[in-house]
């Protein structure tokens, strides 16, 4: 296999939730109701923390799909790159968080 991740992956969506469909409709369910427009936090908001988590998982369709909600909220260049060095500094903060973690166990 030369690649593992590619868009054209996309067409097993189907495959996947009809192969469990209880499943698949609660995660679309919690899915639609995270990215819901009426909540205490607006739109956009909910978009540049969707894209943060998305870059510290690494889900690149999940980058994919965040980003262009985030623009069509309204979201602009800089915050985008705001957000990028904000999940980098908070993923770095984990590894170290977790290093006294190792101290502690060493």
């Amino acid at each position: 296999m030369a690649e593992y991740q590619s868009p054209k992956d996309r067409k097993y969506t189907e495959t996947l939730i009809n192969s469990a469909p209880k499943e698949a409709a609660a995660f679309m369910n919690l899915k639609h109701t995270a990215e819901r427009n009426d909540g205490a936090i607006p739109a956009k908001y909910r978009e540049l923390i969707s894209v943060a988590v998305a870059l510290t998982t690494q889900c690149a369709y999940c980058i994919e799909s965040h980003i262009n909600n985030a623009v069509e909220a309204g979201a602009t260049r800089e915050e985008i790159a705001e957000t990028v060095f904000i999940s980098a500094a908070l993923r770095a903060g984990g590894a170290v968080g977790n290093g006294l973690l190792a101290m502690r166990l060493f």
